[in-house]
């Protein structure tokens, strides 16, 4: 009996299913516009937004997430103020000289060698003259991070390139080099 009564509900349930199917008019769509989105022209002005030109913008005073702002100012008194105060955030166990070395191989060394003598490929080729020598100058690791993130004369900012952690650590093996040369 309880077959019965399990194959007239799955013939109920079967027909139930068929009966509202229509090839030429299709059943009811649930997120239409999931189905059919509405084009957008790239660049163009949308009503989706405040203004209707651009995308909303972060509030004033706003950072990302994990971003830690850099007080010091890109002038040469700022310069000096990280040459004289800024320190490493990084405790002893959080500086790896082994992933410093690899970072300044590969950012650094091109210019001021991979000894940090001045003395890099692109100097050598005449490409760039006058990269100092790491023993020939009055260095700290906050001047050192100071010049990587905003630059110094011909040498461009590594702000883009490097983390924050990235600099201090680049910082750090800069420091060591300059102890052995």
């Amino acid at each position: 009996m309880k077959a019965l009564y399990k194959i007239a509900l799955l013939v109920t349930v079967s027909t139930v299913f068929t009966a509202c199917f229509n090839k030429s008019k299709p059943n009811y769509q649930y997120f239409p516009n999931m189905y059919e989105s509405v084009a957008y022209e790239t660049y163009s002005e949308s009503a989706a937004f405040a203004n209707g030109k651009e995308g909303q913008l972060p509030a004033k005073g706003s950072i990302p997430r994990g971003f830690v702002p850099y007080e010091y100012p890109n002038t040469t008194e700022g310069y000096e103020l990280a040459k004289a105060n800024l320190k490493s955030p990084l405790t002893p166990e959080e500086v790896n000289l082994e992933k410093g070395t690899k970072l300044f191989n590969i950012y650094c060394a091109i210019c001021h060698g991979e000894k940090g003598d001045g003395k890099g490929n692109l100097v050598k080729r005449e490409k760039f003259l006058g990269v100092p020598s790491y023993k020939d100058r009055v260095i700290t690791e906050g001047s050192v991070f100071h010049v990587e993130t905003y630059g110094l004369n011909s040498m461009g900012s590594h702000a883009n390139q490097l983390s924050q952690h990235e600099r201090w650590q680049v910082a750090a093996y800069v420091m060591k080099l300059k102890s052995e040369l």
